[in-house]
């Protein structure tokens, strides 16, 4: 990480240097032999297997605006890495390592302990180790850039789905919303969730799983994937509108929470499909190859579900347990609307 003005002397204590060095820089023993030079120069190097391709992605969270002000700071830098690994396992890529840009309004250490502990836990367990970024003072923001591999061919594009393919999910969806409304305190939501609900609801909303491990099981198997990071019918239809089709849907037969399946129908629908940070993998994959997509989720312990298909007439819709079809319009998260 480098410098962004000039702090207090490096061989102190004291100031961004010694910031950087008491929460983030880490023993160079502890880097994977694809970390050629970590933090500490003005740029990292990476060595990528050969004949891979570099997945590079990058995500903000902005305090008021993707997060609460009394998140524990050590959630807070699990979710910050988590929604980024989670765009690298819907292209199917392994974690190289990651940058992380931090601007803060203060010098806090115990704020910065518990949020790198929350932060290193996760990168640890994915043998993604943190090479370089930057630190500064301004109001909390957390801007973090993820680097894998993936071999050529086998990244799950969004422009690869064909119509006819089934639509899978990894996990559940709809949890991370209601609690958001919860912490709202939106009248249908409360009146669903108790204490111990709320606090099962809430730690999907602030501690999100990348599914990594299902995300390099599916290549070859997988045709087109996204991660549904703003909705899921709005993340759909970045891929039917990247691949030229549409999608019918049965969220009447999905597998959900039970706080969710005991809303009114309006308030669940919304929670499914226009719901956000829910960070599970959206997917399609050829009939032929549903004993191989079974097998992708039994081999990275994952739970996976059909959840529609995809055809060829554009469009969303939703089919109710009587048959009928109805049209659906997306209504996700929108930074700007």
């Amino acid at each position: 990480m480098s410098p962004a003005t000039p702090a207090a002397d490096p061989n102190t204590g004291g100031g961004e240097f010694g910031l950087i060095r008491r929460h983030f820089q880490r023993p160079a023993t502890t880097q994977p032999t694809a970390v050629a030079l970590g933090i500490g120069d003005d740029c990292a190097l990476l060595r990528p297997a050969p004949g891979y391709q570099l997945a590079v992605s990058s995500d903000m969270l902005v305090a008021g605006r993707h997060f609460f002000a009394d998140v524990a700071p050590q959630t807070l830098g699990h979710k910050a890495l988590a929604v980024n690994l989670s765009d690298l396992a819907a292209m199917g890529a392994r974690p190289l390592g990651f940058t992380l840009a931090l601007a803060l309004p203060e010098l806090d250490d115990p704020w910065l302990a518990a949020f790198a502990q929350g932060l290193f836990a996760l990168a640890d367990a994915h043998a993604c180790p943190l090479v370089g970024g930057d630190t500064t003072r301004g109001p909390l923001n957390i801007c973090i850039t993820v680097l894998g591999e993936v071999l050529p061919g086998q990244a799950l594009r969004r422009d690869a789905a064909q119509a006819g393919d089934d639509l899978y999910l990894s996990g559940q969806v709809g949890e991370a919303r209601l609690a958001l409304e919860c912490l709202r305190g939106t009248p249908w939501a409360t009146e669903h969730c108790g204490p111990e609900a709320l606090a099962r609801l809430r730690e999907r909303l602030e501690r999100p799983t990348p599914r990594l491990a299902l995300g390099q099981a599916l290549a070859g198997v997988a045709r087109a994937a996204i991660d549904v990071s703003d909705g899921l019918a709005s993340d759909l239809g970045h891929i039917l509108q990247a691949s030229r089709l549409g999608a019918e849907l049965a969220p009447d037969e999905w597998a959900l929470a039970p706080e969710l399946r005991a809303l009114p129908e309006p308030q669940r629908l919304e929670c499914l499909l226009n719901g956000g940070d829910d960070y599970e993998l959206l997917f399609t994959a050829p009939m032929a190859a549903r004993s191989a997509v079974a097998g992708a989720a039994a081999a990275s312990g994952t739970p996976v579900q059909r959840i529609g298909r995809l055809t060829p007439e554009p469009g969303l819709r939703l089919r109710e347990p009587s048959g009928r079809l109805r049209p659906w319009t997306a209504s996700g998260w929108d930074h700007f609307a």
